[in-house]
């Protein structure tokens, strides 16, 4: 009797991948927080299934059999088309229900910008829900990349250009943060060349564009930095600063996110500003996603 594709369901990939990926059920079964029992269980019900043994379980251990090496890449790729089956269907939820995601790496704050953007948007747009996210900043797109954004604020400059659209928000000076207790700290202005042999709080390599802007690299004449610590986050990055791990550079409009107990936010010379846009995917013509980079070019333009 054959067997149809309806009998496997997306658990019985699950449960398989695990025990191919760990070759151990005890640790499979952590993995996927089910008995141990229950996984063996259900992985000899697909074996059944299947009419093949996919694990030869010797003194050695678990071991693919030629049958499980084959199913290997099916299963994998038809777990990651149910992956992307069911972030479609969260689009399409999320476009008939009216909502946009909005990503942000720290709160864009700047003198109300996000009620100003969002009153000009709701306005032309008001059965549209806004829902906010905060992304780690291993991620410089804040969810543009994976889709689990539909516009964002980034700083620029923004890896894979070309895949994304953007209307500068803010162009801010960078400053420099640094211990209160740092000799510099006293003095009201720096010039950039007296920070060139600090240690500087660097962000994570997922975005190298992104980690050398804040690093200045641009401005050093070739000499590489020093780098004291990496830094995930604004907490992050106060306790670092305290800590005395090193220096680094804030946008104007963050200085409050740092100018904190233990710290000293000063200018310097000798740098180019930085720049907060506001960016969405090149290939995204929804309305909402154009209505809200409209309201935020709208109130940029009337601000200049």
């Amino acid at each position: 009797m054959g067997m149809t594709t309806s009998d496997v369901h997306g658990r019985d990939l699950r449960y398989f991948l695990a025990v191919a990926e760990e070759l151990h059920f005890t640790r499979a079964a952590e993995k996927l927080y089910v008995s141990q029992p229950a996984l063996s269980k259900q992985i000899r019900a697909l074996e059944r299934q299947l009419g093949a043994p996919l694990f030869d379980r010797g003194r050695q251990g678990v071991a693919l059999t030629p049958v499980g090496t084959a199913l290997l890449p099916h299963a994998r790729a038809a777990l990651a088309a149910w992956e992307e089956g069911r972030e479609a269907v969260r689009h399409a939820r999320e476009a008939a229900d009216g909502t946009l995601v909005v990503g942000m790496s720290t709160s864009p704050g700047r003198g109300g910008l996000l009620p100003a953007i969002r009153s000009r948007f709701t306005e032309a747009h008001p059965e549209a829900r806004l829902k906010l996210r905060q992304v780690a900043w291993e991620d410089p797109t804040a969810g543009l990349a994976d889709g689990s954004s539909d516009v964002a604020f980034v700083w620029l400059p923004l890896a894979g250009a070309d895949r994304f659209r953007w209307v500068v928000v803010a162009a801010e000076p960078r400053l420099v943060a640094l211990p209160a207790t740092h000799p510099l700290a006293a003095r009201e202005s720096l010039d950039f060349a007296e920070l060139l042999d600090e240690p500087f709080l660097a962000l994570p390599d997922t975005s190298p564009e992104l980690r050398d802007h804040w690093l200045a690299s641009d401005c050093r004449d070739g000499r590489p930095p020093v780098i004291g610590a990496e830094i995930g986050g604004v907490d992050e990055t106060y306790e670092a600063l305290v800590g005395g791990l090193g220096v680094c550079l804030v946008a104007a409009g963050n200085e409050p996110l740092l100018a904190r107990e233990g710290v000293a936010v000063r200018p310097v010379h000798g740098l180019t500003p930085s720049h907060l846009v506001l960016a969405w995917r090149a290939d995204d013509t929804r309305p909402l996603v154009r209505g809200y980079a409209r309201a935020a070019a709208e109130l940029r333009s009337r601000e200049a």
